[in-house]
C-alpha cells in the first residue's frame, strides 16, 4: 500500500504503514478547505483518540485530491499551525500534496475514512462525516479493539 514517507508527517510522530500495525487503525483523508472535515471529521477523530487512546492507530492525511493543488510552502505552515495550535491534535498528521495517495486509495472526496485491521487489511472505506458514517466507524473500531 502507498504510504506517506516520514518527511511528509508534519505533526506528531510518523506512523508506519498499516501492514506493520499491531492494532487496528483509522486514517481520515481530509483538507482544511473542507467544512465537513474541520467541523465534524477532526472533532470525531479527537473523540476517538480520547476513547481508544493507545489501543488504536489514528491519523489524518491532508490531501489536495478534490481541492486546490498548492505548493508545500503554502500548505505545510498552515496545516502545522492548525494541528498544533488551533485543534491541538493528539495524533499524527501527514501531507498528500499531489493527491496521489488519496487517488491510490480511491477516496471519493473529503473527508474519507480508511479503517484497517492489525496487519493492514482494509476493513472499510467510508466517505463523509455525517452521523451514520461516524457511528459505523466507531462500532467497527470498538469491535476491532475488543477482538484484538
Amino acid at each position: 500500500m502507498d504510504w506517506p514517507p516520514p518527511q511528509d508527517f508534519v505533526h506528531g510522530d510518523p506512523l508506519p504503514p498499516p501492514a506493520a500495525w499491531d492494532r487496528p487503525g483509522l486514517v481520515m483523508v481530509f483538507n482544511l478547505e473542507c467544512p465537513g472535515c474541520v467541523s465534524r471529521g477532526i472533532p470525531f477523530l479527537k473523540r476517538l483518540h480520547t476513547e481508544f487512546g493507545e489501543r488504536a492507530h489514528l491519523m489524518a492525511l491532508h490531501t489536495s485530491r478534490g481541492h486546490r493543488l498548492l505548493p508545500r510552502e503554502d500548505v505545510e505552515p498552515t496545516l502545522v499551525r492548525f494541528a498544533r495550535d488551533y485543534a491541538r491534535l493528539p495524533f499524527p498528521v501527514a501531507l498528500d500534496l499531489s493527491g496521489d495517495l488519496a487517488r491510490a486509495w480511491e477516496t471519493e472526496g473529503t473527508p474519507h475514512w480508511l479503517a484497517f485491521a492489525p496487519g493492514g487489511e482494509l476493513l472499510r472505506s467510508v466517505y463523509g462525516s455525517q452521523e451514520n458514517a461516524q457511528t459505523r466507524l466507531q462500532y467497527l473500531l470498538e469491535e476491532q479493539v475488543e477482538s484484538g
